[in-house]
Protein backbone atom coordinates (compact mmCIF):
# COMPACT_ATOMS: atom_id res chain seq x y z
CA UNK A 1 0.00 0.00 0.00
CA UNK A 2 2.84 2.38 0.92
CA UNK A 3 4.67 1.42 -2.31
CA UNK A 4 1.61 2.27 -4.44
CA UNK A 5 1.23 5.61 -2.67
CA UNK A 6 4.88 6.55 -3.35
CA UNK A 7 4.49 5.73 -7.04
CA UNK A 8 1.35 7.81 -7.24
CA UNK A 9 3.09 10.76 -5.62
CA UNK A 10 5.97 10.52 -8.10
CA UNK A 11 3.55 10.48 -11.03
CA UNK A 12 1.68 13.47 -9.66
CA UNK A 13 4.91 15.34 -9.05
CA UNK A 14 6.21 14.67 -12.60
CA UNK A 15 2.89 15.71 -14.07
CA UNK A 16 2.89 19.01 -12.19
CA UNK A 17 6.59 19.80 -12.35
CA UNK A 18 7.77 18.02 -15.57
CA UNK A 19 10.58 19.94 -17.32
CA UNK A 20 9.70 21.71 -20.59
CA UNK A 21 11.38 20.16 -23.64
CA UNK A 22 13.62 22.83 -25.20
CA UNK A 23 13.76 22.71 -28.99
CA UNK A 24 17.17 23.92 -30.09
CA UNK A 25 17.29 26.29 -33.03
CA UNK A 26 19.39 25.49 -36.07
CA UNK A 27 21.05 28.22 -38.10
CA UNK A 28 20.57 28.63 -41.82
CA UNK A 29 19.78 30.98 -44.69
CA UNK A 30 16.72 31.80 -46.76
CA UNK A 31 17.16 30.27 -50.21
CA UNK A 32 15.24 30.50 -53.47
CA UNK A 33 15.49 30.75 -57.25
CA UNK A 34 14.21 34.34 -57.02
CA UNK A 35 15.37 37.23 -54.86
CA UNK A 36 12.61 37.08 -52.23
CA UNK A 37 10.61 34.33 -50.52
CA UNK A 38 6.99 34.44 -49.38
CA UNK A 39 6.62 33.91 -45.63
CA UNK A 40 4.03 34.70 -42.94
CA UNK A 41 4.26 36.61 -39.69
CA UNK A 42 2.59 35.56 -36.43
CA UNK A 43 -0.68 37.16 -37.57
CA UNK A 44 -0.50 35.03 -40.74
CA UNK A 45 0.05 38.07 -42.92
CA UNK A 46 2.19 37.49 -46.02
CA UNK A 47 5.64 39.07 -46.04
CA UNK A 48 8.65 38.91 -48.37
CA UNK A 49 12.01 37.85 -46.96
CA UNK A 50 15.08 38.35 -49.12
CA UNK A 51 17.12 35.29 -49.89
CA UNK A 52 20.45 35.18 -48.14
CA UNK A 53 18.86 36.37 -44.88
CA UNK A 54 20.40 34.57 -41.90
CA UNK A 55 17.77 32.85 -39.70
CA UNK A 56 17.25 30.52 -36.78
CA UNK A 57 14.85 27.77 -37.76
CA UNK A 58 12.93 25.05 -35.94
CA UNK A 59 12.00 21.92 -37.87
CA UNK A 60 9.80 20.64 -35.05
CA UNK A 61 7.71 23.83 -34.83
CA UNK A 62 5.19 23.50 -37.62
CA UNK A 63 2.21 25.51 -38.70
CA UNK A 64 -0.22 25.10 -41.58
CA UNK A 65 -1.32 28.21 -43.46
CA UNK A 66 -3.38 28.08 -46.64
CA UNK A 67 -3.01 24.29 -46.58
CA UNK A 68 0.77 24.61 -46.75
CA UNK A 69 2.94 23.18 -43.97
CA UNK A 70 5.51 25.69 -42.76
CA UNK A 71 8.27 25.75 -40.18
CA UNK A 72 9.02 28.49 -37.70
CA UNK A 73 11.99 30.82 -38.13
CA UNK A 74 13.13 33.85 -36.22
CA UNK A 75 14.99 36.85 -37.58
CA UNK A 76 16.28 39.23 -34.92
CA UNK A 77 13.71 37.86 -32.42
CA UNK A 78 10.76 38.21 -34.82
CA UNK A 79 8.84 35.03 -35.63
CA UNK A 80 7.90 34.02 -39.20
CA UNK A 81 6.76 30.86 -40.96
CA UNK A 82 8.27 29.58 -44.17
CA UNK A 83 8.48 26.42 -46.27
CA UNK A 84 11.36 24.19 -45.25
CA UNK A 85 12.49 24.01 -48.90
CA UNK A 86 13.41 27.69 -48.61
CA UNK A 87 15.96 27.05 -45.87
CA UNK A 88 19.55 25.93 -46.45
CA UNK A 89 22.57 25.56 -44.19
CA UNK A 90 25.30 26.49 -46.69
CA UNK A 91 25.77 29.86 -48.39
CA UNK A 92 26.53 28.01 -51.62
CA UNK A 93 22.93 26.73 -51.66
CA UNK A 94 21.20 30.09 -51.17
CA UNK A 95 20.83 30.59 -54.92
CA UNK A 96 18.73 27.74 -56.33
CA UNK A 97 18.36 28.59 -60.02
CA UNK A 98 20.16 26.09 -62.24
CA UNK A 99 19.71 27.78 -65.61
CA UNK A 100 19.31 31.38 -66.69
CA UNK A 101 19.00 33.30 -69.97
CA UNK A 102 20.90 36.32 -71.26
CA UNK A 103 18.79 39.47 -71.40
CA UNK A 104 21.62 41.93 -72.10
CA UNK A 105 24.41 40.65 -74.41
CA UNK A 106 27.52 40.39 -72.31
CA UNK A 107 31.15 39.35 -72.17
CA UNK A 108 31.89 36.34 -70.00
CA UNK A 109 34.91 37.07 -67.85
CA UNK A 110 37.32 35.68 -65.32
CA UNK A 111 37.56 37.27 -61.87
CA UNK A 112 40.28 39.61 -63.16
CA UNK A 113 37.90 40.85 -65.92
CA UNK A 114 39.81 39.12 -68.72
CA UNK A 115 37.37 37.96 -71.38
CA UNK A 116 36.75 34.24 -71.96
CA UNK A 117 33.66 34.39 -74.16
CA UNK A 118 30.45 36.15 -75.12
CA UNK A 119 26.77 35.42 -74.58
CA UNK A 120 24.14 36.89 -76.88
CA UNK A 121 20.56 37.87 -76.09
CA UNK A 122 18.38 34.81 -75.41
CA UNK A 123 21.27 32.42 -74.78
CA UNK A 124 20.77 29.67 -72.19
CA UNK A 125 23.40 29.51 -69.44
CA UNK A 126 24.07 26.83 -66.83
CA UNK A 127 24.59 28.22 -63.34
CA UNK A 128 27.74 26.90 -61.68
CA UNK A 129 27.67 29.18 -58.63
CA UNK A 130 27.27 32.84 -57.74
CA UNK A 131 29.32 35.66 -56.28
CA UNK A 132 27.60 38.05 -53.90
CA UNK A 133 24.05 39.18 -53.20
CA UNK A 134 22.75 42.71 -52.81
CA UNK A 135 20.55 43.77 -49.90
CA UNK A 136 17.44 42.62 -51.75
CA UNK A 137 18.67 39.13 -52.54
CA UNK A 138 19.67 39.78 -56.15
CA UNK A 139 22.76 38.00 -57.44
CA UNK A 140 25.63 40.35 -58.22
CA UNK A 141 27.47 37.93 -60.51
CA UNK A 142 26.88 34.38 -61.69
CA UNK A 143 29.58 31.94 -62.66
CA UNK A 144 28.00 30.23 -65.65
CA UNK A 145 28.82 27.60 -68.21
CA UNK A 146 28.09 28.10 -71.89
CA UNK A 147 29.17 25.17 -74.06
CA UNK A 148 32.66 24.48 -72.72
CA UNK A 149 33.29 28.01 -71.45
CA UNK A 150 33.00 29.10 -67.82
CA UNK A 151 32.81 32.77 -66.99
CA UNK A 152 31.15 35.44 -64.88
CA UNK A 153 28.17 37.54 -65.92
CA UNK A 154 26.40 40.28 -63.98
CA UNK A 155 23.14 39.22 -62.38
CA UNK A 156 21.27 42.19 -63.83
CA UNK A 157 21.94 40.93 -67.36
CA UNK A 158 20.08 37.63 -67.00
CA UNK A 159 16.53 36.41 -66.38
CA UNK A 160 14.90 33.06 -65.61
CA UNK A 161 13.07 32.37 -68.87
CA UNK A 162 13.91 32.50 -72.55
CA UNK A 163 10.72 34.42 -73.28
CA UNK A 164 11.64 37.16 -70.84
CA UNK A 165 15.17 37.34 -72.20
CA UNK A 166 13.89 38.27 -75.66
CA UNK A 167 11.96 41.29 -74.45
CA UNK A 168 13.06 44.86 -75.14
CA UNK A 169 12.84 47.52 -72.46
CA UNK A 170 9.54 49.42 -72.57
CA UNK A 171 9.02 48.98 -76.31
CA UNK A 172 5.90 51.14 -76.22
CA UNK A 173 8.13 54.08 -75.23
CA UNK A 174 11.44 53.50 -76.99
CA UNK A 175 10.76 51.43 -80.12
CA UNK A 176 9.26 54.30 -82.06
CA UNK A 177 12.30 56.44 -81.28
CA UNK A 178 14.82 53.92 -82.56
CA UNK A 179 12.83 52.59 -85.52
CA UNK A 180 13.29 55.99 -87.18
CA UNK A 181 17.10 55.63 -87.06
CA UNK A 182 17.96 54.22 -90.48
CA UNK A 183 20.94 51.97 -91.07
CA UNK A 184 21.77 53.53 -94.43
CA UNK A 185 25.53 53.84 -93.77
CA UNK A 186 26.23 50.41 -92.29
CA UNK A 187 26.60 51.46 -88.66
CA UNK A 188 24.02 49.01 -87.37
CA UNK A 189 20.38 48.45 -86.51
CA UNK A 190 19.35 50.67 -83.58
CA UNK A 191 16.68 48.12 -82.59
CA UNK A 192 19.35 45.50 -81.84
CA UNK A 193 20.93 47.62 -79.13
CA UNK A 194 20.23 47.32 -75.42
CA UNK A 195 18.25 50.02 -73.63
CA UNK A 196 17.66 48.45 -70.23
CA UNK A 197 18.39 50.95 -67.42
CA UNK A 198 21.88 51.11 -65.95
CA UNK A 199 22.27 52.53 -62.47
CA UNK A 200 24.66 55.49 -62.55
CA UNK A 201 26.98 55.13 -59.56
CA UNK A 202 27.91 57.82 -57.08
CA UNK A 203 30.99 56.85 -55.11
CA UNK A 204 31.29 58.44 -51.67
CA UNK A 205 35.07 58.16 -51.70
CA UNK A 206 35.22 59.62 -55.20
CA UNK A 207 32.63 62.37 -55.68
CA UNK A 208 32.28 63.75 -59.19
CA UNK A 209 31.78 67.54 -59.39
CA UNK A 210 28.23 68.35 -60.41
CA UNK A 211 29.63 70.61 -63.13
CA UNK A 212 33.10 69.85 -64.46
CA UNK A 213 34.86 72.94 -65.81
CA UNK A 214 37.77 71.15 -67.45
CA UNK A 215 41.15 71.89 -69.01
CA UNK A 216 42.72 69.33 -71.36
CA UNK A 217 46.46 68.69 -71.22
CA UNK A 218 48.45 66.40 -73.49
CA UNK A 219 50.92 63.90 -72.05
CA UNK A 220 53.79 66.30 -72.78
CA UNK A 221 52.69 68.47 -69.84
CA UNK A 222 52.27 65.68 -67.30
CA UNK A 223 55.35 65.82 -65.14
CA UNK A 224 55.95 67.55 -61.79
CA UNK A 225 57.59 70.65 -63.27
CA UNK A 226 55.44 71.17 -66.36
CA UNK A 227 52.20 70.79 -64.42
CA UNK A 228 52.90 73.56 -61.88
CA UNK A 229 52.06 76.59 -64.06
CA UNK A 230 48.81 74.94 -65.20
CA UNK A 231 47.83 74.35 -61.58
CA UNK A 232 48.55 77.99 -60.74
CA UNK A 233 46.53 79.11 -63.76
CA UNK A 234 43.55 76.90 -62.91
CA UNK A 235 43.46 78.04 -59.29
CA UNK A 236 42.89 81.60 -60.52
CA UNK A 237 39.77 80.42 -62.39
CA UNK A 238 36.77 78.16 -61.72
CA UNK A 239 38.47 75.20 -63.41
CA UNK A 240 37.90 72.15 -61.18
CA UNK A 241 38.85 69.32 -63.53
CA UNK A 242 41.83 68.27 -65.65
CA UNK A 243 41.56 65.80 -68.54
CA UNK A 244 45.01 64.41 -69.34
CA UNK A 245 46.35 61.80 -71.74
CA UNK A 246 47.12 58.27 -70.64
CA UNK A 247 47.37 56.90 -74.17
CA UNK A 248 46.96 58.95 -77.29
CA UNK A 249 47.65 57.27 -80.62
CA UNK A 250 51.19 58.60 -80.85
CA UNK A 251 51.91 60.19 -77.46
CA UNK A 252 51.98 57.80 -74.50
CA UNK A 253 51.62 59.22 -71.00
CA UNK A 254 53.52 56.66 -68.95
CA UNK A 255 54.92 53.11 -69.31
CA UNK A 256 52.03 51.18 -67.81
CA UNK A 257 52.35 47.54 -66.81
CA UNK A 258 49.33 46.83 -69.01
CA UNK A 259 51.30 48.19 -71.97
CA UNK A 260 54.25 45.96 -71.13
CA UNK A 261 51.86 43.00 -71.23
CA UNK A 262 49.69 43.89 -74.22
CA UNK A 263 51.63 46.48 -76.25
CA UNK A 264 55.35 46.66 -75.37
CA UNK A 265 56.07 49.20 -78.10
CA UNK A 266 53.72 51.65 -76.36
CA UNK A 267 55.52 51.22 -73.04
CA UNK A 268 58.86 51.93 -74.73
CA UNK A 269 57.49 55.12 -76.31
CA UNK A 270 56.19 56.66 -73.06
CA UNK A 271 56.83 60.39 -72.84
CA UNK A 272 57.15 60.41 -69.03
CA UNK A 273 58.54 58.01 -66.48
CA UNK A 274 56.10 56.08 -64.32
CA UNK A 275 57.09 58.00 -61.16
CA UNK A 276 57.03 61.44 -62.79
CA UNK A 277 53.61 60.85 -64.28
CA UNK A 278 52.18 59.51 -61.02
CA UNK A 279 53.57 62.44 -59.06
CA UNK A 280 52.03 64.95 -61.48
CA UNK A 281 48.59 63.36 -61.07
CA UNK A 282 49.04 63.39 -57.30
CA UNK A 283 49.88 67.09 -57.42
CA UNK A 284 46.63 67.79 -59.26
CA UNK A 285 44.59 65.77 -56.78
CA UNK A 286 46.35 67.30 -53.78
CA UNK A 287 45.26 70.70 -55.07
CA UNK A 288 41.66 69.50 -55.12
CA UNK A 289 41.19 68.88 -58.83
CA UNK A 290 39.11 66.04 -60.24
CA UNK A 291 41.38 64.18 -62.68
CA UNK A 292 40.24 62.33 -65.80
CA UNK A 293 42.55 60.04 -67.80
CA UNK A 294 42.02 59.99 -71.58
CA UNK A 295 42.62 56.77 -73.55
CA UNK A 296 42.29 56.50 -77.33
CA UNK A 297 40.87 53.02 -77.90
CA UNK A 298 40.44 51.91 -81.51
CA UNK A 299 43.08 54.09 -83.14
CA UNK A 300 46.42 52.71 -82.04
CA UNK A 301 49.42 52.32 -84.33
CA UNK A 302 51.60 50.79 -81.65
CA UNK A 303 49.11 48.10 -80.71
CA UNK A 304 48.71 47.16 -84.37
CA UNK A 305 52.48 46.89 -84.74
CA UNK A 306 52.50 44.54 -81.75
CA UNK A 307 49.35 42.63 -82.74
CA UNK A 308 48.58 42.82 -86.47
CA UNK A 309 46.22 39.88 -85.94
CA UNK A 310 43.79 42.28 -84.23
CA UNK A 311 43.93 44.98 -86.91
CA UNK A 312 41.46 45.84 -89.64
CA UNK A 313 43.05 44.23 -92.71
CA UNK A 314 43.13 45.03 -96.41
CA UNK A 315 41.86 41.90 -98.18
CA UNK A 316 44.05 42.51 -101.20
CA UNK A 317 47.37 43.03 -99.41
CA UNK A 318 46.55 40.99 -96.26
CA UNK A 319 48.22 43.77 -94.30
CA UNK A 320 46.77 46.14 -91.69
CA UNK A 321 44.63 48.83 -93.26
CA UNK A 322 45.97 52.36 -92.92
CA UNK A 323 43.33 55.04 -92.66
CA UNK A 324 44.29 58.71 -92.85
CA UNK A 325 47.80 57.99 -91.65
CA UNK A 326 46.93 55.63 -88.78
CA UNK A 327 46.30 51.96 -88.14
CA UNK A 328 43.16 50.77 -86.39
CA UNK A 329 42.68 47.71 -84.18
CA UNK A 330 39.20 46.44 -84.94
CA UNK A 331 36.42 47.40 -82.57
CA UNK A 332 35.25 43.79 -82.64
CA UNK A 333 38.42 42.41 -81.03
CA UNK A 334 38.05 41.32 -77.40
CA UNK A 335 41.83 41.41 -77.07
CA UNK A 336 41.74 45.14 -77.78
CA UNK A 337 38.88 45.60 -75.33
CA UNK A 338 40.82 43.76 -72.66
CA UNK A 339 43.99 45.80 -73.20
CA UNK A 340 42.30 49.17 -72.92
CA UNK A 341 40.29 48.17 -69.85
CA UNK A 342 43.38 46.72 -68.16
CA UNK A 343 45.17 50.01 -68.86
CA UNK A 344 42.22 51.96 -67.48
CA UNK A 345 42.08 49.87 -64.30
CA UNK A 346 45.79 50.24 -63.66
CA UNK A 347 45.54 53.99 -64.19
CA UNK A 348 42.81 54.16 -61.55
CA UNK A 349 44.38 51.92 -58.92
CA UNK A 350 48.03 52.88 -59.28
CA UNK A 351 48.04 56.39 -60.74
CA UNK A 352 44.91 57.63 -59.00
CA UNK A 353 42.50 58.80 -61.71
CA UNK A 354 38.94 59.64 -60.69
CA UNK A 355 37.53 58.85 -64.13
CA UNK A 356 38.55 57.24 -67.40
CA UNK A 357 37.66 58.93 -70.68
CA UNK A 358 37.57 56.78 -73.82
CA UNK A 359 38.24 58.59 -77.09
CA UNK A 360 38.20 57.07 -80.59
CA UNK A 361 35.69 54.60 -79.25
CA UNK A 362 34.48 53.83 -82.75
CA UNK A 363 35.40 52.35 -86.09
CA UNK A 364 37.19 54.49 -88.71
CA UNK A 365 34.97 57.11 -90.32
CA UNK A 366 34.60 57.70 -94.05
CA UNK A 367 35.50 54.14 -95.11
CA UNK A 368 32.23 53.21 -96.85
CA UNK A 369 33.92 52.96 -100.25
CA UNK A 370 36.79 50.87 -98.87
CA UNK A 371 34.85 48.61 -96.55
CA UNK A 372 34.00 45.90 -99.06
CA UNK A 373 37.74 45.28 -99.39
CA UNK A 374 38.36 45.16 -95.63
CA UNK A 375 38.44 42.27 -93.21
CA UNK A 376 36.94 43.76 -90.05
CA UNK A 377 37.54 40.52 -88.07
CA UNK A 378 33.92 40.39 -86.93
CA UNK A 379 34.09 37.17 -84.90
CA UNK A 380 30.60 37.38 -83.37
CA UNK A 381 28.70 38.77 -86.38
CA UNK A 382 27.93 42.06 -84.64
CA UNK A 383 26.84 45.41 -85.97
CA UNK A 384 29.37 48.17 -85.37
CA UNK A 385 27.02 49.93 -82.96
CA UNK A 386 26.56 46.68 -81.04
CA UNK A 387 30.31 46.21 -80.66
CA UNK A 388 30.82 49.77 -79.40
CA UNK A 389 27.99 49.56 -76.87
CA UNK A 390 29.13 46.14 -75.67
CA UNK A 391 32.69 47.37 -75.20
CA UNK A 392 31.40 50.24 -73.08
CA UNK A 393 29.24 47.92 -70.97
CA UNK A 394 32.26 45.71 -70.33
CA UNK A 395 34.50 48.69 -69.59
CA UNK A 396 32.04 50.45 -67.28
CA UNK A 397 31.35 47.27 -65.30
CA UNK A 398 35.07 46.67 -64.78
CA UNK A 399 35.98 50.25 -63.89
CA UNK A 400 32.99 50.79 -61.60
CA UNK A 401 34.28 47.97 -59.38
CA UNK A 402 37.18 50.30 -58.59
CA UNK A 403 34.88 53.20 -57.62
CA UNK A 404 35.84 55.21 -60.69
CA UNK A 405 33.67 56.69 -63.45
CA UNK A 406 33.61 56.23 -67.23
CA UNK A 407 33.12 58.84 -69.95
CA UNK A 408 33.15 58.44 -73.72
CA UNK A 409 33.76 60.87 -76.57
CA UNK A 410 31.43 60.97 -79.57
CA UNK A 411 31.32 62.95 -82.79
CA UNK A 412 29.01 65.96 -82.86
CA UNK A 413 27.20 64.20 -85.73
CA UNK A 414 25.71 61.68 -83.28
CA UNK A 415 23.15 64.28 -82.13
CA UNK A 416 21.35 63.48 -85.40
CA UNK A 417 18.78 60.81 -84.59
CA UNK A 418 17.73 59.89 -88.11
CA UNK A 419 20.46 57.28 -88.70
CA UNK A 420 23.07 55.19 -86.95
CA UNK A 421 26.52 56.59 -87.65
CA UNK A 422 28.69 54.61 -90.09
CA UNK A 423 31.43 54.25 -87.46
CA UNK A 424 29.18 52.67 -84.80
CA UNK A 425 28.46 55.55 -82.42
CA UNK A 426 24.75 55.70 -81.56
CA UNK A 427 24.15 58.33 -78.89
CA UNK A 428 21.30 56.76 -76.83
CA UNK A 429 22.96 53.34 -76.68
CA UNK A 430 26.22 54.86 -75.45
CA UNK A 431 24.73 57.45 -73.10
CA UNK A 432 22.61 54.77 -71.47
CA UNK A 433 25.60 52.76 -70.21
CA UNK A 434 28.34 55.29 -69.31
CA UNK A 435 28.47 57.99 -66.66
CA UNK A 436 29.38 60.91 -68.93
CA UNK A 437 29.02 61.40 -72.68
CA UNK A 438 31.33 64.01 -74.20
CA UNK A 439 30.48 65.12 -77.69
CA UNK A 440 32.88 67.06 -79.92
CA UNK A 441 30.74 69.62 -81.79
CA UNK A 442 33.63 71.86 -82.79
CA UNK A 443 32.20 74.73 -84.82
CA UNK A 444 34.81 74.45 -87.58
CA UNK A 445 33.84 70.79 -88.10
CA UNK A 446 30.39 71.78 -89.38
CA UNK A 447 29.71 72.59 -93.00
CA UNK A 448 28.58 75.96 -94.28
CA UNK A 449 24.83 76.35 -93.75
CA UNK A 450 24.55 73.85 -90.88
CA UNK A 451 21.49 74.67 -88.74
CA UNK A 452 20.87 77.55 -91.15
CA UNK A 453 24.12 79.29 -90.13
CA UNK A 454 26.18 80.39 -93.12
CA UNK A 455 29.54 80.07 -91.36
CA UNK A 456 29.03 78.08 -88.13
CA UNK A 457 32.70 78.40 -87.20
CA UNK A 458 32.34 82.17 -86.92
CA UNK A 459 29.17 82.02 -84.79
CA UNK A 460 30.05 79.82 -81.79
CA UNK A 461 26.98 80.67 -79.68
CA UNK A 462 24.47 80.01 -82.47
CA UNK A 463 26.18 76.77 -83.49
CA UNK A 464 26.50 75.30 -79.99
CA UNK A 465 23.01 76.35 -78.99
CA UNK A 466 21.46 74.79 -82.10
CA UNK A 467 23.51 71.62 -81.73
CA UNK A 468 22.80 71.42 -77.99
CA UNK A 469 19.03 71.38 -78.51
CA UNK A 470 19.36 68.27 -80.68
CA UNK A 471 21.67 66.65 -78.13
CA UNK A 472 19.13 67.33 -75.38
CA UNK A 473 16.49 65.47 -77.40
CA UNK A 474 18.79 62.48 -77.82
CA UNK A 475 19.15 62.25 -74.06
CA UNK A 476 15.44 61.43 -73.83
CA UNK A 477 15.86 58.36 -76.05
CA UNK A 478 17.21 56.15 -73.27
CA UNK A 479 16.01 55.55 -69.69
CA UNK A 480 19.29 56.29 -67.90
CA UNK A 481 21.16 58.99 -69.82
CA UNK A 482 24.68 59.99 -68.88
CA UNK A 483 25.75 63.47 -67.90
CA UNK A 484 26.69 65.60 -70.90
CA UNK A 485 30.11 67.21 -70.54
CA UNK A 486 30.97 68.70 -73.92
CA UNK A 487 34.30 69.31 -75.64
CA UNK A 488 34.56 72.92 -76.82
CA UNK A 489 36.79 74.31 -79.54
CA UNK A 490 39.76 76.06 -77.91
CA UNK A 491 41.85 76.39 -81.07
CA UNK A 492 41.49 78.94 -83.83
CA UNK A 493 39.41 78.17 -86.92
CA UNK A 494 41.63 76.06 -89.14
CA UNK A 495 42.86 77.88 -92.25
CA UNK A 496 41.68 75.16 -94.64
CA UNK A 497 38.17 75.63 -93.26
CA UNK A 498 38.15 79.39 -93.77
CA UNK A 499 41.05 81.81 -94.15
CA UNK A 500 38.74 84.43 -92.67
CA UNK A 501 37.90 82.26 -89.68
CA UNK A 502 37.92 83.85 -86.25
CA UNK A 503 40.39 83.28 -83.44
CA UNK A 504 38.98 81.43 -80.44
CA UNK A 505 39.83 83.45 -77.36
CA UNK A 506 37.87 84.28 -74.19
CA UNK A 507 34.81 85.78 -75.89
CA UNK A 508 34.40 82.89 -78.32
CA UNK A 509 34.78 80.23 -75.63
CA UNK A 510 32.25 82.00 -73.45
CA UNK A 511 29.81 82.04 -76.37
CA UNK A 512 30.30 78.30 -76.92
CA UNK A 513 29.67 77.46 -73.29
CA UNK A 514 26.67 79.76 -72.93
CA UNK A 515 25.20 78.29 -76.09
CA UNK A 516 25.39 74.81 -74.54
CA UNK A 517 23.99 75.82 -71.17
CA UNK A 518 21.14 77.78 -72.74
CA UNK A 519 20.25 74.63 -74.72
CA UNK A 520 20.04 72.56 -71.54
CA UNK A 521 23.43 70.88 -71.94
CA UNK A 522 24.93 72.03 -68.68
CA UNK A 523 27.06 69.38 -66.96
CA UNK A 524 30.31 71.08 -67.87
CA UNK A 525 32.85 71.54 -70.64
CA UNK A 526 36.33 70.39 -71.69
CA UNK A 527 38.71 72.50 -73.73
CA UNK A 528 40.17 70.91 -76.84
CA UNK A 529 43.43 72.18 -78.24
CA UNK A 530 45.73 69.50 -79.61
CA UNK A 531 48.79 71.31 -78.25
CA UNK A 532 47.43 73.20 -75.24
CA UNK A 533 49.66 75.98 -73.97
CA UNK A 534 49.47 78.51 -71.19
CA UNK A 535 49.85 81.28 -73.75
CA UNK A 536 46.60 80.27 -75.43
CA UNK A 537 44.80 79.51 -72.19
CA UNK A 538 45.72 82.97 -70.86
CA UNK A 539 43.98 84.51 -73.87
CA UNK A 540 40.89 82.52 -72.89
CA UNK A 541 41.15 82.97 -69.13
CA UNK A 542 38.12 85.21 -68.66
CA UNK A 543 35.86 82.46 -70.00
CA UNK A 544 37.13 80.10 -67.30
CA UNK A 545 36.33 82.58 -64.51
CA UNK A 546 32.58 82.48 -65.13
CA UNK A 547 30.21 80.28 -63.15
CA UNK A 548 27.80 79.34 -65.93
CA UNK A 549 25.42 77.62 -63.54
CA UNK A 550 24.71 80.77 -61.55
CA UNK A 551 24.69 83.24 -64.42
Amino acid sequence: MIFITVIALIVIAYTVFKPEVVIEAEQGYVSSNINAVKAFDEDEKSVDIFRGTKVNYYKEKNKTIDETELIEIDIKDKIYYIQIDNICTSKEDIVKEKEIYTRTPSSLTKEDDSIVGFTDKGSKLEVVTYKGLDKEGNVLEYLVKSDDIKGYIKGEYVVLTEKESQKRFEPETYDSMHLKAENKYGGGDAMKLDYYPKIKPSFKDNPMPKHCYSLYLSATAINPESIKPFIAFAKDTLINTFVIDIKDNFIIGYPAKAMEKYSPSAAKAAYNSYDEYKEAVKMLKDEGFYVVGRITVFKDDRYVSDHPEDAIVDKDTHKPYKHEGSYWPTGYSRNVWEYNVALAKESVTEIGFNEINFDYCRFPDRIINDEKNLNMRNEYGEDKAQAIQRFLIYAADSIHKLNAYVSVDVFGETSNGTYTSPYGQYWPAMSNVVDVISAMPYPDHFGAGSYGISKPWNEPYALMNSWGKFAAKRQKECPTPAKVRTWIQAYNVLPWVDTDGIRYNAEELEEEIRGLYDAGIGDGYITWHGGPSLEKYNLQKAAFQIDYVKE
